[in-house]
């Protein structure tokens, strides 16, 4: 008889241990947050992803009583970022703005990662859908789609199309228009938001860029706007088409932005994170703030953020074959 007291104050112990380690995870999420948190955002001060994030730490910290401190970690196409992100400890006090960048197209052109994309980290809500908007010289005649079309097939490789260089969400929507369109560009690298500039200057004639990047140059007349890159229209400009529906039909090239926080980062917390986000997203004024930005402000689960991620995965794929751009 004398083994069974042995095995039932080892069922009690686990038990109890289980408790204490409940208790504790309780007690660790009551007070959560105790101190300012650092938000790591993987992209140069007054980008795109930038610039929604500190509208959205601004109110989060408010929401959760607590300073939410950015800090910008650039380069390698947001890895830098995520690599600090993915090694931090996973106790609510550093969260990672997440994008299309680090989590989708990344991991397909760089070979060696310190960080796994999402095995590394918990999804815990979109923020904002940014639509890519197909942007003309507003000198040029070019009122829709179609003209640029028309124009590529009737002067093959005269178009120079501009992008924020390899492997960014410009390039690669560029070359996936290209391809579906059937038509000949001159796909021409700048170094980030110089593409725009260069359009601007009629040194390139078009090109494909994210939606917060463009809209103060829409707004001001410097660029033309044609059309978006979603699967339906922009909420924030129904008036303009999608490319998809002006003659590429099929093609969809939009970006995001997430929450995310290192793995195993406690359940409660997450939830007191996502619950506070939510809040902070639904806001009006928040929410104005967004739009402004060309966002378009969207929660969701960690789990429809994490099929947004996959699905996208297939759409870069696509674009990165094509493209042709070898792995570094």
């Amino acid at each position: 008889m004398h083994h069974v007291p042995g095995r039932f104050l080892a069922y009690a112990f686990a038990a109890a241990w289980a408790l204490y380690q409940g208790t504790a995870a309780a007690q660790g999420t009551a007070g959560y947050p105790s101190r300012p948190i650092r938000l790591i955002i993987a992209n140069t001060t007054g980008t795109s992803v930038d610039t929604l994030s500190r509208v959205i730490a601004t109110r989060l910290g408010e929401e959760l009583g607590q300073q939410i401190v950015a800090d910008n970690r650039a380069g390698a196409g947001g890895t830098i970022g995520a690599e600090i992100a993915a090694r931090a400890a996973p106790d609510g006090y550093t969260l990672l703005i997440s994008s299309t960048g680090m989590q989708v197209i990344a991991p397909q052109i760089y070979r060696k990662l310190n960080y796994q994309p999402v095995r590394d980290f918990e999804a815990i809500s979109l923020l904002a859908i940014t639509q890519n908007i197909m942007v003309a010289n507003p000198g040029l005649p070019f009122r829709g789609v179609k003209d640029v079309l028309a124009y590529a097939k009737a002067n093959p490789g005269k178009l120079r199309m501009a992008n924020a260089g390899a492997g960014f969400q410009s390039h690669l929507a560029g070359v996936l228009f290209a391809y579906m369109a059937g038509i000949e560009v001159l796909h021409v690298p700048y170094k980030g938001g110089a593409s725009l500039i260069a359009v601007i200057g009629n040194e390139a004639q078009f090109t494909i860029a994210p939606g917060p990047a463009v809209m103060g140059h829409v707004r001001g007349g410097r660029l033309r706007a044609l059309a978006t890159g979603g699967e339906k229209r922009s909420p924030l400009m129904p008036e303009l088409p999608t490319i998809s529906e002006s003659g590429v039909p099929g093609f969809v090239s939009t970006g995001w932005s997430g929450l995310m926080a290192p793995k195993k980062t406690p359940g409660p917390i997450l939830a007191r994170v996502r619950t506070a986000l939510v809040k902070t997203i639904n806001d009006p004024g928040t929410r104005k703030l967004l739009e402004n930005q060309g966002a378009e402000p969207v929660t969701s689960t960690g789990a429809e953020l994490l099929k947004l991620i996959e699905e996208d995965y297939q759409r870069f794929s696509q674009a990165i074959k094509i493209a042709g751009l070898k792995v570094e």
